[in-house]
């Protein structure tokens, strides 16, 4: 979602730790597809460029990119949800051995700048609780590697609340952008593993191609952010992705309008590193007209060629469908699916799937909210573009040669740039089904429809990084107090968190508040949830269920409603 990953997911889970043998195992247990066809993980490819419609090695040989995002490095968690439950080996493993060669990694701007993250599980995760979130950002690369994984770095949002229209706010300019993906640049210049930026994530509402108005200039602001990479890294792919509005007077989804690149390309300084990614969805995460064509399915491939296929069909440029993803539900997602996959195969294009998460409200993910049992279903869909293969333990690594550190910025105060009118996605929470003319995608983009970018099952962003005064602060401090976070909120649901902390040893705890209009809780993570008429009762449970003294965590639900409550009065109980 980070396509329409603004598509904020919402589920967060609970899992097990586990080690490189474990997670083979669940590969076999949880059900692949099929037994594993090849034997190994990938060599990496090294530096990539690109060719007419292709990207290719150093060798010149095609390369296809197949990544999955993994999302969570965009929300108030700053990390890879889902490593409340299981090991970020875990992860990396059951990603390489679905047959991926990519993951695309979406964060925000705000946790660059940030000292920690949250809710990592240390029984799981002991070396990534301490970590920043750079320095989590130069574990997972470093891991990834060893996994046969290469990374497409994909700044997703400016900060933690909400996916941004522009790709400035008032609180992120366009040279704390510009600035933030020259350190990263820097930083990972000698480290062929990190393969690509993806600039910014869905562009929609006033952005536009070549329409000439610096404020709004997509196409103009990609062309000055890629240059400035390049300047740091010439290796570096440069992924450009499209608007929500066309000039022909169009929409489509956020990001997914590429009609007028052919016309005004982005032209960079160092040739061949331009990669073009739309994102596109079913008829689940938004109601494109087309879905309700006469000929549909047979008419997408129309609807594709002409907003961006045509760049590789005329061999233009290179495409990567930086977003895709679908419950598969539905008769109509399920011929969505079946056609854009063939169109992949056919065409050969790169892609990114929406997503290993399974928090990811609109599209949910590739395993279930346990974060290990496959999707087998999903899995065959996709078999005709990605082999599952088995992955062997691997070697111990170093971390990634980051090159220098980065210069932390803190997060200037909001100047005066306009704050996205969208809406965020929840990079957790699902994205809004009805979206604005453009598509939405939740994960993405509110207008569109925010997909869940993301959040945590583990926890959803929330809204802002700082973490909320208690709700209840006694002078004597309490054994437990709690605080509202809201993650994301649209027309079917919301994400919540709450931020607790522990004044003495707690063994159990419940924390209940009203709700009006909540019918359901569809996922939650560190506490288990049920709704009676209006109330909202959580218990804790996992690996938030007992609390030590003075410890502090963030646990949080994803649930269906026809409105989300502002500041509920919290009533805990705790033992």
């Amino acid at each position: 979602m980070s396509g329409w990953l603004e598509r904020w997911s919402s589920a967060r889970r609970t899992v097990l730790r586990s080690a490189a043998a474990v997670a083979v195992a669940a590969l076999a247990v949880s059900g692949a597809v099929s037994a594993p066809s090849a034997t190994a993980a990938t060599a990496l490819p090294g530096w990539l460029s690109t060719r007419g419609a292709s990207i290719v090695t150093s060798a010149g040989t095609p390369y296809t990119i197949k990544a999955v995002a993994w999302f969570g490095m965009e929300t108030s968690n700053c990390a890879p949800h889902g490593l409340w439950s299981i090991s970020l080996d875990e992860g990396l493993r059951a990603i390489a051995g679905m047959g991926f060669n990519t993951i695309r990694l979406p964060f925000s701007n705000e946790c660059l700048a940030a000292s920690s993250s949250n809710s990592i599980n240390g029984a799981v995760n002991a070396d990534l609780v301490a970590l920043s979130p750079l320095k989590l950002m130069d574990t997972v690369i470093a891991r990834a590697k060893t996994y046969g994984l290469s990374v497409i770095l994909d700044r997703h949002r400016p900060d933690s609340a909400a996916q941004s229209e522009l790709w400035y706010t008032g609180a992120y300019s366009e040279k704390r952008w510009i600035d933030d993906w020259k350190m990263l640049a820097k930083r990972y210049r000698n480290e062929p593993a990190v393969i690509g930026v993806d600039l910014h994530n869905e562009p929609h509402g006033p952005a536009c191609w070549n329409c000439g108005d610096p404020a709004r200039d997509w196409r103009a602001a990609a062309t000055r952010a890629g240059n400035a990479v390049l300047s740091v890294n010439p290796n570096l792919l440069i992924i450009v992705e499209g608007v929500e509005r066309q000039n022909d007077g169009s929409s489509t989804w956020w990001g997914g309008g590429l009609r007028d690149a052919g016309a005004a390309p982005v032209t960079l300084s160092v040739k061949n590193r331009v990669v073009y990614s739309p994102h596109d969805y079913p008829a689940t995460v938004h109601q494109q007209s087309w879905f309700s064509a006469p000929n549909y399915p047979a008419n997408l491939e129309a609807v594709w060629d002409a907003n961006w296929g045509y760049l590789v069909r005329k061999n233009i440029a290179p495409v990567l469908l930086g977003e895709f993803g679908t419950k598969l539900e539905t008769a109509s997602d399920k011929a969505w699916m079946s056609t854009l996959v063939a169109y992949l195969a056919k065409t050969k294009i790169s892609y990114a799937y929406w997503s290993f998460n399974p928090n990811s409200g609109d599209t949910g993910g590739l395993v279930a909210d346990d974060w290990r049992t496959l999707q087998k279903a999903k899995l065959a869909a996709l078999q005709p573009i990605l082999t599952p293969v088995t992955v062997p333990a691997p070697r111990p690594t170093t971390s990634p040669t980051a090159s220098p550190k980065p210069s932390a910025s803190t997060s200037p105060k909001p100047t005066t740039s306009p704050k996205p009118t969208t809406s965020p996605k929840p990079t957790t929470s699902p994205r809004p089904t009805a979206s604005p003319s453009a598509s939405p995608k939740p994960s993405a983009s509110p207008t569109a429809s925010p997909k869940p970018s993301a959040s945590p099952t583990a926890s959803p962003k929330p809204s802002a990084t700082a973490s909320p005064k208690p709700s209840a602060s006694p002078s004597s401090a309490p054994r437990l107090s709690a605080a509202w976070v809201p993650q994301s909120a649209w027309g079917e649901g919301y994400v919540a968190e709450l931020a607790l902390t522990a004044g003495a040893s707690v063994k159990s705890w419940s924390v209940s508040f009203e709700a009006p209009g909540t019918t359901a809780v569809s996922n939650a993570w560190g506490m288990s949830c049920t709704v009676g008429g209006t109330t909202v009762t959580c218990t804790g449970s996992d690996w938030a269920a007992a609390l030590a003294p003075g410890q502090t965590v963030r646990v949080g639900f994803q649930a269906t409603a026809t409105k989300a409550p502002a500041a509920p009065a919290l009533r805990v109980s705790a033992s």
